[in-house]
């Protein structure tokens, strides 16, 4: 099949010490934004206690649904222009929108610091 158009998009992101979380990403244009700029290395942080955060370059919202309210959530929070790993519940935002979800290594975001890369699979 030459076909791919059904195949959806992975993210690995990847810390120095080999955690390695897999990402599925939908068809918004922020989520293709953000795949445009892969291979990407970056610090991650900790944000409050549900959340690791990157800053990738600014991604264009336009026809990028609002985040679903739901652990492994990859989201981006417009206002500060960074990406949302979350490990743990989280209230519905106006101004964060749904990159995709985790489908390996869910458990393993908590654990992801220092530098990270991440690639397309």
């Amino acid at each position: 099949m030459h076909n791919d158009t059904t195949t959806a998009q992975r993210i690995s992101v990847q810390d120095e010490n080999g955690t390695t979380v897999v990402f599925e990403l939908n068809d918004s244009s922020a989520a293709t934004d953000l795949l445009g700029q892969l291979p990407m290395t970056v610090a991650v942080e900790n944000f409050s206690t549900n959340e690791k955060i990157f800053y990738p370059d600014a991604l264009d919202v336009s026809d990028t649904p609002l985040a679903s309210v739901a652990v492994g959530t990859l989201a981006y929070y417009e206002p500060w222009g960074d990406v949302v790993m979350f490990y743990g519940s989280y209230n519905a935002n106006s101004a964060l929108y749904e990159l995709g979800h985790v489908v390996s290594g869910g458990d393993a975001i908590t654990n992801l610091s220092g530098t990270i890369t991440i690639a397309a699979e």
